[in-house]
């Protein structure tokens, strides 16, 4: 579903990929990891064709990003989702979901809010809503569009406990989506994760999240 093949990528002399592959499989969920600066941005904006690929091969759903069908299988979630304060939590997901230019669908957009459990407050202002409950109205909105692939970068960042696991709760219960998160937090990726996904020094390697973590344990890396 994600195939990256050899891709590098430079800012001015400073090489941030270093000819990097990584498959990510059909209904996997696997976690982005690496320090700060180690280049998950770089690769997610890559993937997203938010950045210029200019050396190797990026394929989402077995489409080249150069071409702009892979949309249609993808979604993503920024660390800092743009919503409309002066909008309701229920105006901000109708906006997002008339921007494909068809009809909303009613039956769906009670359901990816009840989903993210904010139907009850879908007519309350979002600027009255808590981080924890802004991050899960993004992810509604990123649900909406039920595509098989979707890509979220820090999706609890700046959360706190009680905000962290209502976001890792509905991604868990997720059902045929392939799924790569960005992520610091190696207990959140034990609970939802399949696989992680390391980037170092700009190099990546795949790992089970068994393996991740005996690596850790064994070599004490820090990400």
């Amino acid at each position: 579903m994600i195939k990256i093949a050899e891709v590098s990528h430079s800012y001015d002399k400073k090489k941030v990929l270093n000819n990097i592959s990584l498959t990510v499989e059909k209904n996997e969920l696997c976690a982005l990891v690496g320090r700060n600066g180690a280049g998950k941005s770089t690769l997610i904006h890559l993937m997203l064709d938010l950045l210029p690929l200019k050396k190797g091969t990026i394929h989402l759903n077995g489409i080249p990003v150069h071409k702009k069908e892979w949309k249609k299988s993808v979604s993503y979630l920024p660390e800092k989702f743009q919503l409309y304060p002066h909008l309701t939590g229920e105006e901000n997901i109708r906006f997002f979901a008339s921007l494909d230019g068809n009809e909303v669908n009613e039956d769906k957009l009670k359901e990816k809010l009840t989903v993210v459990g904010l139907w009850d407050e879908r007519n309350v202002q979002i600027r009255g809503y808590s981080k924890g409950m802004l991050q899960r109205l993004g992810l509604a909105v990123m649900l909406y569009f039920d595509t098989e692939i979707l890509i979220l970068d820090e999706p609890t960042s700046g959360l706190d406990p009680i905000g962290r696991i209502e976001i890792l709760a509905i991604l868990k219960a997720l059902t045929n989506k392939t799924i790569l998160l960005s992520s610091h937090h190696l207990e959140e990726i034990k609970q939802i994760c399949t696989h992680v996904a390391y980037l170092k020094d700009g190099e990546i390697v795949k790992y089970t999240v068994s393996e991740f973590e005996a690596k850790i344990i064994k070599e004490g890396v820090l990400v």
